[in-house]
C-alpha cells in the first residue's frame, strides 16, 4: 500500500454561505455519506497561504512575534501571509512576505513542505518555503500596521527551536511544521534534494 494522500470529492446535495468576511468565508455543505445518507459540514473557505523558513549562514531561523487574537497569545512565527490574488504564484507571495515582515531577501528558494492546516474545519492550504542566502532587502522598510506594528524579530538556532517545539513552548503551525521538516530534510536526503521553488501545488494551482 502506498501512503499518499489522494484527491476525492463526495457528492453535495446543497450548499450555502452563511458568512462572508474580508478574506475568508464560512460554507455549509450537505455532503452525501457512504450508504446514501447526508450530513452537514461547516468549514472556512480560505484563499491559501505561504510561509518562509528563512535560514541564515549561522544555522539560525528568522522569526517574528505577533499577537494572534483568536488564541489570545503573542506567538513566535516564521514570516507568512495570504495568497492575495487567485492563481498567484506562491513563490512571489513568499518573497513579498519576507520583504514586508522582515525586510529581507533570499537567493536560494526551495519548497520545504505543503500542509492543510486544519482539514476538518478549513480548506486552507499552506506552502512552506525554505529560503537561504539571506541579505537585507533594498529600499525602504514596508510600513507595518495593525498587529504587525507591534511585531518583534529574532534569529534563533534550529536546535533551540526544536527543543521549544517539543517542550510545548512554540505553537504556530508553520513554525512547528517548518522547523521539524527542515531537520528531517537535513538528516535525510539533504536540503539540495528538496523540491524546486516553483514545484506544482495541486491544492492551489498557479502559473509559473
Amino acid at each position: 500500500m502506498t501512503i499518499k494522500d489522494t484527491p476525492e470529492e463526495w457528492g453535495i446535495r446543497a450548499t450555502e454561505t452563511p458568512f462572508v468576511g474580508g478574506k475568508t468565508s464560512v460554507r455549509t455543505d450537505e455532503v452525501v455519506m457512504p450508504g446514501g445518507e447526508s450530513a452537514h459540514r461547516d468549514y472556512q473557505v480560505h484563499p491559501g497561504s505561504v510561509a518562509v523558513l528563512a535560514l541564515d549562514e549561522e544555522g539560525r531561523v528568522l522569526l517574528i512575534k505577533q499577537y494572534r487574537h483568536p488564541v489570545r497569545h503573542k506567538l513566535w512565527e516564521i514570516p507568512a501571509g495570504l495568497l492575495d490574488v487567485p492563481g498567484e504564484n506562491p513563490l512571489h507571495a513568499a518573497q513579498r512576505e519576507l520583504y514586508e515582515e522582515a525586510h529581507v531577501k533570499a537567493e536560494d528558494w526551495r519548497v520545504l513542505t505543503d500542509v492543510y492546516t486544519s482539514p476538518g474545519g478549513s480548506d486552507e492550504a499552506v506552502r512552506v518555503f525554505l529560503a537561504r542566502g539571506l541579505s537585507e532587502a533594498d529600499g525602504q522598510r514596508f510600513a507595518s500596521e495593525d498587529e504587525e506594528a507591534d511585531m518583534e524579530h529574532a534569529r534563533v538556532p534550529v536546535e533551540d527551536l526544536v527543543r521549544g517545539v517539543l517542550a510545548g513552548e512554540l505553537h504556530n503551525t508553520c513554525l512547528v511544521v517548518g522547523v521539524l521538516s527542515l531537520v528531517a530534510a537535513q538528516n535525510g536526503d539533504g536540503l539540495e534534494a528538496l523540491r524546486p521553488a516553483e514545484a506544482p501545488w495541486p491544492a492551489r494551482p498557479f502559473e509559473a
